[in-house]
C-alpha cells in the first residue's frame, strides 16, 4: 500500500500524524499489509516532483514509473490534509493530481482518506479535483464543507468522518505541563492569511493574560526546524528570547514526544491545527486561532467550538483567554476525543473491503 502526502520525517509533525494514522487505521483492516510512504521529503526514484517531467515519465514506459505504481494494490492520498485545494498553489495541486490521475490508470484502487476538500478558486483547479474524485475508488472527507465541495463537484463523498488523527493510540504518560503554545510560523511572518502584526500582537496579550493567571507556559513548535521560512521553532525561540527564558521551550525530537507532552498539557493553544488536532485525540482541550476555513467545521463536528479567528489582537486575545478559562474544558476535550475515535471506527469496515 502507497501512503501518499504523508510520512515519518516532515518537519511537520501534523504530516507524520497522518502518516501514522493512516498506516495504524490501514494494518488494523490488513495485518499482513506492506507499506510504503512518498512525500516531498520521502521521493521515490521512480517519481519527480515537476508535472512536466511526471508527463514525459507518463509518456515514456522505459521510465519506470507505471510498473512502479502498479506494483501496488492500494493508492491511499492524504493530501497532506489539506492539499486538496489550490490555496498553496496551483503547480502543487497538478503534481499531486497528476500521480494520483497515473496511479489509477496504472490499475491501481485510488483513495482519497479523510481530509479537507477544496476550495478551488480556479476553473482549471476545479477541473483537476473533479477529474481526481471521479477517479477514486472511495472519497473520504474530514468536515461537511469539504464534504459539500466534492458534492458541488459532481463525485458526493463516500463518508464523513474525521481527522486520522484519531486512528493513533493515545500516548502514555508524560511530565505534567500547565499551558502550551504553539505559535505559528506561517502566521508570525508576512503571509496571505491573516495580519502578521496583530498575530503577534495576539500571542503577546495571550501570554500576559496566562502569566496574570499565575499559569505557567511551555512554548511547542509543530512545525520543526527546517529549510521551510515558516518553520515554527523560529517564532517560539524569538518568545522564548524575548521574555528571558521565562517559559520552557521543549523542541519534540519526535511525533510522539510531541502528542507526549501535548496529552500531559492541561490546555493547549495553538494556530497550528494539527497540534489543536493533536492535542483533543490525546484529550487535552486545545484553543485553536483559526486562519482558515479549514477549522471550524472539522473542530465542530466533534463537538469542539473553542475556535477564535485570528483577526485584531485585542478580540482575538480576549476570546482566547475567554475559552482558557472556560469551566468543563477538560470534560468536554474528553468527549470531543471520544467523538473523533468512534468516527474513526466507523471507517474500519470501509477500509476492510478495500483488500
Amino acid at each position: 500500500m502507497l501512503i501518499a502526502w504523508a510520512d515519518d520525517v516532515s518537519p511537520n509533525l501534523g504530516v507524520r500524524a497522518l502518516g501514522r494514522g493512516s498506516i495504524d487505521l490501514l494494518s488494523a483492516a490488513h495485518p499482513d499489509a506492506e507499506f510504503e510512504v512518498m512525500n516531498y521529503g520521502s521521493r521515490p526514484a521512480a517519481i519527480d516532483w515537476s508535472p512536466r517531467t511526471l508527463l514525459r515519465r507518463r509518456a515514456l514506459r522505459s521510465s519506470g514509473m507505471m510498473d512502479w505504481l502498479a506494483s501496488f494494490d492500494l493508492f491511499w492520498d492524504t493530501r497532506s490534509g489539506d492539499s486538496f485545494a489550490d490555496i498553496y498553489g496551483l503547480d502543487r495541486h497538478l503534481t499531486m493530481s497528476l500521480i494520483h490521475e497515473f496511479a489509477a490508470q496504472a490499475g491501481v484502487r485510488c483513495v482519497m482518506a479523510p481530509q479537507t476538500i477544496g476550495p478551488f478558486a480556479t476553473r482549471r483547479a476545479a477541473w483537476l479535483a473533479t477529474r481526481t474524485l471521479k477517479r477514486s475508488h472511495l472519497v473520504f472527507a474530514r468536515d461537511p464543507r469539504s464534504a459539500e465541495a466534492a458534492a458541488a463537484l459532481g463525485r458526493p463523498v463516500d463518508a464523513l468522518t474525521t481527522d486520522l488523527v484519531f486512528a493513533i493510540a493515545p500516548p502514555g504518560p508524560d511530565a505534567p505541563r500547565d499551558v502550551v503554545l504553539n505559535v505559528s510560523g506561517l502566521l508570525w511572518e508576512p503571509n496571505p492569511h491573516v495580519d502578521y502584526e496583530e498575530y503577534r500582537r495576539s500571542v503577546r496579550l495571550v501570554i500576559e493574560g496566562v502569566r496574570a493567571d499565575g499559569r505557567s507556559i511551555t512554548l511547542m513548535p509543530h512545525v520543526l526546524d527546517s529549510s521551510s521560512p515558516d518553520s515554527d521553532l523560529a517564532a517560539a525561540r524569538a518568545i522564548h528570547a524575548d521574555y528571558d527564558g521565562e517559559f520552557e521551550l521543549f523542541e519534540p525530537e519526535s511525533l510522539d514526544a510531541a502528542r507526549g507532552a501535548l496529552a500531559a498539557a492541561q490546555v493547549v493553544v495553538g494556530a497550528r491545527m494539527h497540534a489543536c488536532l493533536n492535542a483533543l485525540s490525546t484529550g487535552t482541550p486545545a484553543v485553536a486561532m483559526a486562519y482558515s476555513r479549514k477549522f471550524r467545521p472539522l473542530l465542530a463536528e466533534l463537538g469542539w467550538d473553542d475556535v477564535v479567528e485570528v483577526r485584531d489582537a485585542s478580540s482575538t486575545s480576549s476570546a482566547v483567554l475567554s475559552a482558557i478559562r472556560s469551566p468543563r474544558l477538560a470534560e468536554r476535550a474528553r468527549d470531543a476525543q471520544a467523538e473523533g475515535r468512534a468516527r474513526i471506527d466507523r471507517l474500519r469496515s470501509s477500509v476492510g473491503a478495500l483488500a
